[in-house]
């Protein structure tokens, strides 16, 4: 049964009460709904949507000063980090027209219940588990809408209030909402919402005691309550923890195409013109170079992270085990390390545009993803002369 408050719903499991409490997470009316139903319902658990590592983050406001730029690039998280900042910095854009920390009510939610001394439980599936599924079963062109969509998120300037959240909140509005992303993205709605639900549902009917407390997005409850209210499925917790392999054609291509490219030099050695070959391969190292030269530049990168884009990018495009951007990467963070300033306020500039290009250690990234992507244009482009080899 559903409380009077449309925020709250009841549900009774087996000789259990659960309560989901379902909340939007940029907004002050949500904390102090937390706090207050925590107080009046005394829960024997609350559950929280939340892994170890958004918990540990909430909790720790000096996480970034920890921060190693070099060990995450060359362990090949940069791309992981850049994606969940971008999403950071789409709530925490949100969250300053409300003066709310994104995910405070979380962070209230974990305080309130411990202030009781009750048990508290995080639910949700680790961040970087969720984001890989994602992004390993989708298909090409469905990534690069999910990418656009990342980096349009950083341009956007939507104005929301707290009238406007508690509209968001309401179960109808939301289910419109994820209709859409549906019908654009379904993998990744699949995967971002469907399967957490399943997930968050499980993790809930695992909770100790008789009375359960859920603080969880209201995205997440109508699929939360439809989960608990049909058979449990425990299996599929390890299936959902599982990290799909990087699909077939992932693996080959960055092998192929240094290969197609060593080979297409090899014919024109042996068969073709030699004028033509010097041309390709001017070409081949003007058209990686130059285009892993500007990307660096419009990440405003430092005047030698953009010469070693353009010596870098013709070497690493033939080379699968290094790319562009990990060289430019790691020259930017030696050259332009990040002050004391830029790890304590990450967190602050995401909220700009400029904060991106200003702060040191998001400048970093920039530096790696745009000349990457140049290397990547680059690589396309040159092929339209290394075809003349032949």
């Amino acid at each position: 049964m559903n409380d009077s408050n449309s925020d709250l719903t009841h549900l009774n499991l087996d000789d259990r009460e659960i309560l989901l409490l379902g909340t939007a997470h940029i907004s002050r009316e949500s904390v102090e709904l937390v706090r207050t139903t925590i107080e009046r319902e005394q829960p024997d658990t609350v559950c929280i949507e939340l892994d170890e590592q958004r918990y540990q983050a909430l909790r720790n406001s000096n996480r970034w000063e920890t921060l190693n730029l070099f060990q995450v690039i060359r362990q090949g998280q940069a791309p992981f980090l850049l994606a969940n900042l971008a999403l950071a910095s789409f709530q925490k854009r949100m969250g300053l027209q409300t003066g709310i920390k994104p995910g405070a009510e979380l962070a209230a939610a974990a305080e309130a219940a411990e202030e009781h001394g009750l048990d508290v439980r995080l639910i949700d599936r680790n961040i970087r588990t969720t984001l890989l599924r994602a992004w390993r079963k989708t298909g090409f062109w469905r990534k690069m809408m999910l990418l656009s969509t990342l980096i349009a998120s950083l341009f956007e300037k939507q104005q929301i209030d707290e009238e406007e959240l508690a509209r968001l909140r309401q179960t109808d509005t939301l289910s419109a909402m994820l209709e859409e992303m549906g019908d654009a993205l379904p993998n990744v709605k699949q995967i971002l919402v469907d399967e957490r639900d399943i997930y968050m549902a499980e993790k809930i009917r695992r909770a100790p005691g008789k009375k359960i407390l859920a603080v969880i997005g209201a995205a997440h409850k109508p699929g939360i309550v439809s989960r608990l209210q049909s058979p449990p499925q425990p299996q599929l917790l390890d299936e959902l923890d599982h990290i799909p392999p990087k699909p077939a054609i992932s693996r080959v291509l960055p092998w192929l195409i240094p290969a197609v490219v060593i080979l297409l030099f090899v014919l024109g050695f042996f068969y073709g013109d030699t004028d033509n070959m010097a041309d390709a391969a001017v070409a081949w190292i003007l058209a990686n170079g130059l285009l892993s030269a500007a990307g660096a530049l419009i990440a405003f990168g430092h005047p030698l992270t953009v010469v070693s884009a353009f010596v870098a990018a013709p070497i690493t495009s033939l080379n699968p085990t290094i790319g562009a951007g990990m060289v430019t990467g790691l020259v930017q963070a030696f050259i332009a390390p990040p002050k004391v300033r830029d790890l304590e306020r990450v967190g602050d500039d995401l909220a700009t545009l400029r904060g991106w290009w200003s702060n040191r250690v998001t400048r970093v990234l920039l530096v790696f993803f745009f000349s990457s992507v140049g290397s990547a244009i680059g690589t396309l482009v040159a092929f339209h002369w290394l075809k003349d080899l032949l």
